[in-house]
């Protein structure tokens, strides 16, 4: 079964293009606005929209996305919320792939079966679930590949050989390799350091392997993307979301990071 993300991946490399993944907080600042970045993010160059599930204790996520989650949760943003703005994402878009990325609590809440079921329903491609880990698989990650939905495993620098194929084990869609330890948003990633372990990561696998966390600026979304499948930016973006930019101005920074990553 070929999911959206698979289809966008081969005709990347089909263009011999890098792909440019961007993160939103689901209902941040509120439902309205936040739809109408996530629908203006292809035509800002957006390869794969990450779409982030809010929860109340976050604790990959560094202080920007945190207070992003806040904000979406204080506005009333909840599991069922974020599937009707995938939905209402799709009315317009049926190409684009959305990884919907968060925390197991709200969807072992929800049910997982029905979870699946709500999730294809509402155009979900593929989840990233940060807080299961591989041992957990038949939790989660094999009832959605089951169902149609890629299961994305976060890689770290402190994934050694000797683990590295656990994770990699009932991966699909693509291998997302966090470039720095540590939480979101800390520390600027540097693609000296993430180019051998990307190597690492692809010896071990046919998956795209995208890198996020600490890339903030086009120049940076080139360098990383020059040495992996793609790159991911989250916390930048949210940061422009929480300083008041407009849509207009959220939309044109993520076109230069975009345009950078293309570059590579």
């Amino acid at each position: 079964m070929t999911t959206r993300i698979d289809a966008k991946f081969q005709a990347l490399a089909a263009e011999g293009r890098k792909a440019f993944v961007s993160y939103i907080m689901a209902g941040d600042p509120d439902f309205d606005r936040s739809l109408e970045i996530v629908r203006g993010l292809p035509g800002a160059g957006v390869d794969v929209i990450e779409l982030g599930l809010p929860f109340t204790d976050p604790m990959a996520d560094g202080p920007t996305i945190q207070l992003a989650g806040q904000r979406a949760l204080e506005g009333g943003m909840t599991l069922n919320k974020t599937l009707d703005l995938a939905r209402a994402f799709r009315e317009g878009d049926d190409t684009t792939p959305i990884v919907l990325m968060g925390y197991y609590n709200p969807i072992y809440s929800h049910g997982v079966d029905r979870f699946l079921t709500d999730a294809k329903a509402a155009g979900i491609d593929g989840l990233i679930v940060v807080d299961l880990p591989p041992e957990e698989d038949s939790e989660l990650c094999l009832p959605a590949q089951a169902a149609g939905l890629n299961f994305i495993r976060l890689a770290t620098p402190t994934t050694d050989d000797k683990r590295l194929p656990r994770v990699l084990q009932n991966t699909s869609g693509f291998v997302y390799y966090v470039s720095i330890t540590g939480i979101t948003g800390a520390a600027e990633a540097e693609a000296v350091d993430v180019g051998p372990e990307v190597a690492r990561i692809k010896a071990a696998t046919d998956l795209p392997v995208i890198v996020g966390f600490g890339i903030n600026t086009p120049e940076k979304s080139r360098a990383i993307a020059s040495v992996a499948d793609g790159a991911v930016v989250g916390s930048a973006i949210v940061s422009k979301i929480a300083a008041g930019d407009s849509t207009e101005q959220v939309l044109a920074f993520v076109k230069s990071l975009a345009d950078g990553a293309h570059a590579a």
